[in-house]
């Protein structure tokens, strides 16, 4: 998958991902009620800036966040990949059995 990212998919799949990980919960006692609070590593992952970076008009800069999202990519769980790509809606074709007919080829980006 690292080999596909371009500047479009790449900025695709980093929304994707801020969606999957804003959907994280955790729970935390605040004055002795336990309470459910959002996820965070979105921000500590710096991912509203590196779309930003993904979204710049300079070449350069957008060049730079494909690499950098290619670098965090390869750091994520499978699971988290998955559901980021399970929201993309693209999937591995590989990794269908023999009588899906999607199978013999390769998902196409969401339409913007």
């Amino acid at each position: 998958m690292t080999d596909d990212f371009n500047e479009e998919t790449a900025l695709q799949a980093a929304e994707a991902l801020t969606a999957v990980l804003a959907r994280r919960t955790h729970r935390r006692k605040v004055m002795g009620q336990e309470v459910l609070v959002p996820g965070q590593l979105g921000e500590a992952l710096r991912l509203p800036q590196l779309i930003g970076r993904l979204r710049s008009r300079q070449r350069r800069q957008r060049e730079r966040a494909v690499e950098a999202f290619t670098v965090l990519w390869d750091t994520l769980s499978q699971q988290t990949r998955d559901q980021v790509l399970q929201e993309l809606g693209w999937y591995d074709p590989r990794g269908l059995s023999w009588e899906d007919k999607r199978s013999n080829r390769r998902p196409r980006p969401p339409e913007t």
